[in-house]
Order: C-alpha cells, then structure tokens, then sequence
C-alpha cells in the first residue's frame, strides 16, 4: 500500500456484533484512496482497528478483511457453560456470581491472535510507527491504541500508551490481549485481572468510558493537523427531537445507568466542538450489539450501510 494514498487517523467507536459496518466504512474510504497511519478503537472498534492495522502492515487488501469479519465466530462467544444450559438465567446469575462474568473471551483470543500473527503481528513493537513530526510522545507512537476500563483504579486506560502506568513495557505486550481487554463487555463477559507490580486490577470494556475516544489523536502543540481525523459511529446522526422520558424503577436506572456510561453521555460537549463535522454516521438501527446469532444476510446488510454512511459523509467533505 504505497505512501500515494491520502493519509487520515480513525477513531472507531465499540458496538458488539455490529463492527463489520465499521469495516464497511473503513473499505469505502480505502476504495476512495485512503490509508490510515493511526487509528483508535473501542471494544469491537478495538478488533477493526487491530485487523485494519495489521492488514496495512503487511500490504494487503483490505478487502480481505470482509471475509474475515464474516467468519467471526459470534456464537462462541456466547457459548454457554453446562450449568447455564441446564439452568438457564440462574446459571447466568451464578456464573456471573462466581467468576465476574457469564462467558469466556478466551474465543476471543483464539480467533484474532492467528489472523494478526499471520500478518506478522503480535505485539505492539509490530505495530510501532516512526513519526517525528506528530505532536505525540514517543510512548504514543503505534499505529494502533485501544481503550479498555480500570475498575481497580478507577482510569481510562488507552493501550498501548498506559502499559507503563502498571509496570509493563508496552511494545512487548500481546496486541490481542489488549483488545480482550477493551471488549470485555461487563457482565457479559468475564473481566481481565492483570497482576501488577502493585497488586492486581480489573479491566472491562473500554466503551464504559470512552466509547469513541475521537481526540485521541488531535495535536497538542497548537499546530494544524496534517491531515484529519475521522470518526465511525455505529449510529445514526444525534437528534434533539426525540421525547424525554422518565426512568422510575430501581432496575431501569441501574440498566440505564450502564447504558449511559457505554453510549453518548459527552454528547453535548462533542457537538459543540464540531465533532459531527468529521464523523460518519452509520444507522445500525434494528441490530441489536449483543445479537450473537446475526447470520451472513445481516452482516452483509451491516457492510452495506457502513459503506454507504462512507460515501455520503465523502460527498458533504469532498
């Protein structure tokens, strides 16, 4: 993939399931003649990110990436474990109870780890750019940074960039093992506990947090920007028309209250900063994130509305 190509950053925003529109969009923007030197993902954000990446790397078509993303194995991601086949939701309960989380992420790791050494990456010294001119510090310098939640500390942790922060050199640390940790949806599935030189903490899903970390790479040297940033969200253009309803019950509010700490609680603030102005909407609507079950029609129908969602926001920012 040669330097021809016009260069813009990525912030990808986290969305289970539905990530393959994220690709969609990412491909009509590679067809359109672009390359992305650095881009920031959330939770399935996080798993584009690291395939675009690590697919760039090595000089192929991206267009390969749409036959892996059809072949992500959603349904183990939600196998079930004896006691919640027989059981149920109380099996649910109890798995939750005892390990944190009711499935496994190791699929996860299975799946993704081969597909990214394939393509000669592993950890993040694969993935490690040589960039001067960025206003990034030399810890920032990856083609990649995923966003994952500290619930021991309390922090948004942007990885690689914080591995420091828990006593690890980031560029040996496993690409995959970063991306685990920033989809690992609470709940749902089983946290990442990671043993520190301080003792041990608890990372879950990154879009707790920051769900679409879209300053990530904004200069902070107070120069312009030599070439954009652009943003993916798995939704539709924010509208402030929609009724205000009331949340009454002790169950709804703890329901919303995770819904609003993993969707647009910032808003507001993004709007007013002229974020919409450089994302890329894209209506996801009638998919559910967490529809472990979605079959190749649906996916395909996902693409098709990322590369769409691409093309309109090329034609309003030729």
């Amino acid at each position: 993939m040669g330097n021809e190509r016009k260069p813009v950053d990525l912030v990808l925003e986290g969305g289970g399931v539905k990530g393959i529109a994220l690709l969609g969009a990412v491909l009509h923007l590679y067809d359109e003649g672009y390359r992305f030197p650095r881009i920031a993902g959330t939770s399935a954000g996080a798993i584009v990110a690291a395939l675009v990446a690590s697919y760039q790397k090595d000089n192929r078509d991206l267009h390969e990436l749409g036959e892996v993303m059809y072949d992500v194995p959603y349904s183990q991601f939600a196998k079930e474990s004896p006691l919640q086949r027989a059981t149920g939701k109380l099996g649910d309960y109890v798995e939750f109870m005892l390990r944190e989380g009711m499935h496994k992420s190791d699929i996860l790791v299975e799946w993704l780890g081969p597909i990214l050494a394939a393509r000669g990456v592993r950890t993040f010294a694969d993935l490690s750019i040589d960039d001067p001119q960025t206003s990034l510090q030399p810890y920032q310098r990856y083609a990649i940074v995923v966003h994952t939640s500290d619930v021991s500390r309390k922090v948004l942790v942007r990885l690689p960039w914080d591995y420091d922060q828990y006593g690890f050199a980031a560029a040996e640390q496993q690409v995959v093992e970063a991306v685990r940790a920033s989809m690992s949806i609470p709940f749902f599935f089983r946290p990442v506990q990671l043993a520190t030189n301080r003792g041990q903490v608890t990372w879950v899903d990154g879009g707790m947090l920051s769900n679409f970390p879209i300053t990530a790479f904004d200069r902070t040297d107070g120069r312009p920007p030599r070439w954009p940033t652009w943003g993916i969200k798995l939704s539709s253009a924010p509208s402030d028309d929609l009724p205000d309803t009331p949340v009454t019950t002790a169950l709804e509010i703890a329901v919303h209250c995770l819904e609003t700490l993993t969707s647009e609680w910032n808003r507001y603030g993004l709007a007013a900063e002229g974020v919409n102005q450089r994302t890329i909407y894209v209506d996801t609507s009638g998919y559910s994130s967490r529809d472990f079950n979605l079959d190749r029609a649906a996916q395909s129908t996902l693409l098709g509305r990322g590369q769409a969602a691409a093309q309109a926001f090329l034609t309003q920012n030729p």
